[in-house]
Order: structure tokens, then C-alpha cells, then sequence
């Protein structure tokens, strides 16, 4: 028996036999949030690694206490929904890529490995610039015009095109669209068959360094088990310039070409080739999910979704061994959210609403939002019956506020509601900024948002109302703990501001869940499409 494992067991018997923590009327329990907050960000638990056994432990305890506290299974008569994921690491040193005379330095240069299940890859094939590499009925925008991808290796730009004078608002204005983002034009290369992608960054397209794109790809590397690209990476603007120019092009040129509706394909005169070796391993995690029933005879057969990932990053033990903290405990991403979904949980067995409740801790979200896309390809509940998904991704560990974060609302009619909701409970929405990260596609909600599901991420406000300038500037020391090994649970927190968005969170989810009806997108978003099918 793991040492672990009497300790779940100890907290699921006392969950069991002592009382609920007291439930407040219009709020979730405080208590019952810290207490379950502490102990998934405890180094027991070790950073709730993806195929790692602090993974395991934490699925362990959130089964357990939706268990304890009397929710009902998600998935019939198991709170589990298994997701089997391709675990990929390329073999750096038996592997290499050359572009004609050009031999890259991995990973100063170029990273890359392969999408697909095969430990060995042998790539011979031309290059195509296909500038940003969108599909866009809408906008009338194709850089696949007449290209046939099979048997070549695509290059393309991230990010999405820009604003002009004459369109001021094309593909979102300043807002980033997910046609620029990098999961996209992967999803998009693979759509047309091409042997390969190759991604040119830059940190303003990017909106993150080199240093971050390195990081990814010289690690394992985690998808859902299927047959990917069979060549995908990143290479940098430098090495670009010289790739391009090898061929005889220009790609300041090129990339003013690609701004323009009428670019077609371009060949850049150059062959990459070279093998691609990985150790490759099938990895099974969990999606956990629990329901309270609905009271309605017939809105009972809905659901509402409250969402959060379990999973961080687990123990570096390369740190470890050098003596140093290598448990990335991921206290605020996302044990905060893990957290008061099961606090929220146990305030809703107390008040059913006239739909059902689902409840869903999602595995494996740092790896590329891996659990929330096999829910959303294999749901527990009918995609059509599917009022909408809440999603709560690191909380507000600073103290409470006067306004609450709802971007990406305005998406639907889910933004009303919300707007309703805050009045009647004295706060404000937080001011709306242009979304120039493409913050909305990087959280669970948007593979909900994905398939036609009313989904956003509920984010944590800053007008504070204790010592403003204070708080404001403890909020923003965050960043530099973001991902890192000090992301660790203070006991001192104040938690009034998690405990405010939770309960906003929980109370939404209610307005919702008793409406007379499911939210609707407003007319001309594009995942509203996905649910009209």
C-alpha cells in the first residue's frame, strides 16, 4: 500500500462521519475550500503530475470525496472517465532534420517531434510557406488555395492576420482569434494531410519567448492517443531568414503577402530531411465526474457543468537530484479551482437546482487541454442537453473584490445571466480588454466552446477592497511563480476573494440550471455554428 493512500482514506472516513462544514445560504463553506485546497497543493501529492503517481493520488482523493459528500457518478456506476494519452519524447541525439546545406541546432534553432504513434519517422519532403495557415470560410480566407499538402512539409506563421485601416475588425481586430493559435494551424495542417508542419516564431506573434517554446519541446511531450502530423515543431525567425533565403526568398516579403486575402501557396525551393526517433509510452489518467440530480421532471435530463483540471506538472526529479524543491505543487493552478468545485459540490446537495449539476475535474489540461477534448469527443452527458460549462482555472488567493472576471461571456447569453448574477450579489464585471493572448482558447471551456457548448473561464477580479495598491501588486507577483516550484499553499492566505468567486461561480451555475431555458451564442459566433449541427 502506498503511503499515500491511508492518508485518502483517513480524509474520506472523517468526510464520511463528521458533520458538513457549515454551508452558507449564498456562499460555498470556507472551510471546507481551505481545507481541500491545502491538501492537493501538499507535497504529498506531489505536484499532480500527468502519468505520475501524484497524479493517481489526487484522482484517488477527489473520487473519494465526491464519494463521501454523496454525489452521484458521472459515468454510470464510476466517478472515472478513463482518457488514454500518448506520452512522446524525442531521442534528441539519434535524431536530426537538414534543410538542403542548413543543419539546424536542436533546440537552439528548431524543436520538433512527431504527432503520431510511430517510434521512428523518416521525413524527405519540399517546403511550402502557407502563411498563416487559416481556414476561414468566414472571413474569406483560404492559404491553402490549390495546394495539395500530402507528401509536403508545410511552414506557416502564427497568430492571425492583422487589422487594417480598410478592416478594422477582421479575425477579431486586436483580439487573437483561434485561427492564431498554434493548436489550430497543427489541427489545420493534419486536416489537409500534410507530412509536416513547421511553425515560425517570433515572441510578439507568440505572445511568449523562445525560451517558453523550448521548455515544451524538450520534454515529453502529451497528446490524446491518435494519429497526429507526422513532423511537427517550432523554428525560430533567425533560422527562418536563412531557411527562406536558402531557397531565394524573402520572408519579410512573404509574411506581407500572407496578409492579403488573394495569397496563395508558395514553394520556398527546399527539401527538409532527416529522422525522427521517440520513446513513446500509452499513458491512462482520469476525467472525474459527479453529479447532483435535477428536481425537474423534464430539466432534469440537462446539465449544467462546473469544470476544473486536477493536474500540474508534477516533480521534476532532474531538481531533486540536485538537491533542490522539484514538486511543483500548483496551489493556485489549479488545486484553487479543484478545490471549490468540491466545496461548490457540497453546497449543491443542499440546493438541487430544476437541472442537473455535473460536477468535473478534467485531467492533463497543462499538457494541451487534453482531458477537457476527450470529454468533449466522448461526453458523459449529451453535448445537446448541455446547458453550459463553467470553468475555474486559478482563483483569487489575494482577497476579496469588488468585481468579478467574465470575459467571454459576451460570447452568449450566458453574459446577462452573469451580469444578473453579480448585481445581486453587489460586485461588478471586471473591465473588459482586448483578449490579444488568445486567453479564451487556453482553458478547459474552450473545448466545450469547441463543440457548441456555452462555455467560459470565470476569472478572478482586481478592483480589491482591502489596501488596493497592495493587493494589486501580491496579485501580479504571481506571474513570477506561474508554472514554477513556488507555487506553493500559504496557510495566511486570505480567501475571501476565492470563497466570492466560487460562490459567483456556483450561484451562475444555479441561475442557469433553473432558467426556463439553455443559454444561447449570440448570432455570428463561430462556435455557435457547432450547435446547430
Amino acid at each position: 500500500m502506498s503511503r499515500a493512500l491511508p492518508v485518502l482514506l483517513l480524509g474520506a472516513t472523517l468526510a464520511a462521519q463528521a458533520p458538513h462544514p457549515s454551508v452558507s445560504s449564498t456562499g460555498v463553506s470556507e472551510s471546507a475550500l481551505r481545507g481541500h485546497l491545502a491538501f492537493l497543493s501538499d507535497d504529498l501529492l506531489e505536484g499532480r503530475g500527468t502519468g505520475q503517481r501524484g497524479g493517481e493520488l489526487a484522482m484517488a482523493y477527489l473520487e473519494a470525496q465526491a464519494r463521501a459528500l454523496g454525489l452521484k457518478p458521472g459515468n454510470g456506476s464510476s466517478y472515472r472517465q478513463e482518457v488514454r494519452i500518448s506520452g512522446i519524447a524525442l531521442r534528441t541525439a539519434e535524431s536530426s532534420l537538414a534543410f538542403g546545406e542548413l543543419k539546424p541546432s536542436n533546440p537552439d534553432d528548431i524543436v520538433y517531434g512527431t504527432g503520431t504513434s510511430k517510434a521512428e519517422v523518416a521525413v524527405d519532403a519540399p517546403l511550402v510557406f502557407v502563411g498563416y495557415g487559416i481556414t476561414a470560410p468566414e472571413e474569406g480566407w483560404d492559404d491553402y488555395k490549390g495546394l495539395d499538402c500530402r507528401g509536403k512539409v508545410i511552414v506557416m506563421m502564427v497568430n492571425d492576420p492583422q487589422p487594417t485601416v480598410a478592416e478594422p475588425s477582421r479575425f477579431g481586430g486586436k483580439s487573437l482569434t483561434y485561427y492564431g493559435r498554434w493548436t489550430y494551424k497543427l489541427e489545420e495542417a493534419e486536416r489537409h494531410g500534410a507530412a509536416g508542419v513547421l511553425l515560425i516564431h517570433t515572441t510578439p506573434s507568440a505572445s511568449y519567448g523562445w525560451n517558453v517554446v523550448q521548455n515544451s519541446w524538450t520534454h515529453e511531450r502529451f497528446q490524446l492517443a491518435h494519429e497526429g502530423n507526422p513532423l511537427q515543431g517550432w523554428m525560430t525567425d533567425a533560422f527562418a531568414r536563412k531557411l527562406f533565403a536558402a531557397g531565394g526568398k524573402d520572408l519579410d516579403q512573404l509574411r506581407a503577402a500572407a496578409e492579403r486575402k488573394d495569397f496563395k501557396p508558395v514553394e520556398l525551393g527546399v527539401r527538409v530531411s532527416g529522422t525522427v526517433k521517440s520513446v513513446q509510452r500509452e499513458v491512462v489518467q482520469a476525467n472525474v465526474a459527479a453529479v447532483v440530480p435535477g428536481t425537474d421532471p423534464k430539466l432534469k435530463d440537462e446539465v449544467v457543468i462546473y469544470s476544473a483540471h486536477w493536474d500540474h506538472l508534477g516533480i521534476d526529479e532532474s531538481l531533486q537530484k540536485a538537491g533542490k524543491d522539484g514538486i511543483y505543487n500548483g496551489s493556485v493552478d489549479n488545486a484553487s479551482g479543484s478545490a471549490a468545485l468540491l466545496a461548490m459540490a457540497q453546497l449543491a446537495l443542499h440546493r438541487p437546482a430544476k437541472r442537473s449539476q455535473m460536477f468535473l475535474w478534467v485531467c492533463a489540461e497543462e499538457q494541451g487541454l487534453i482531458g477537457s477534448a476527450a470529454y468533449a469527443a466522448k461526453p458523459l452527458w449529451p453535448l445537446a442537453k448541455t446547458a453550459a460549462d463553467l470553468n475555474l482555472d486559478s482563483l483569487n488567493f489575494v482577497g476579496a473584490t469588488q468585481d468579478i472576471g467574465i470575459q467571454g461571456s459576451e460570447r452568449t447569453s450566458l453574459e446577462m445571466a452573469a451580469l444578473k448574477v453579480l448585481k445581486g450579489m453587489g460586485l461588478k464585471a471586471k473591465a473588459v480588454e482586448p483578449d490579444t493572448a488568445g486567453g479564451y482558447f487556453r482553458s478547459d471551456h474552450f473545448c466545450f466552446a469547441k463543440v457548441g457548448v456555452p462555455a467560459f473561464s470565470i476569472e478572478a477580479g482586481h478592483a480589491f477592497l482591502k489596501d488596493p495598491a497592495g493587493s494589486k501588486a501580491k496579485a501580479e507577483a504571481y506571474g513570477a511563480r506561474y508554472h514554477q516550484v513556488t507555487d506553493a499553499y500559504d496557510p495566511t492566505w486570505d480567501l475571501s476573494g476565492m470563497v466570492q468567486q466560487a460562490s459567483f461561480a456556483f450561484n451562475l451555475g444555479q441561475a442557469v440550471a433553473n432558467a426556463p431555458a439553455m443559454p444561447t451564442w449570440k448570432a455570428g459566433d463561430p462556435f455557435g455554428a457547432a450547435r446547430k449541427r
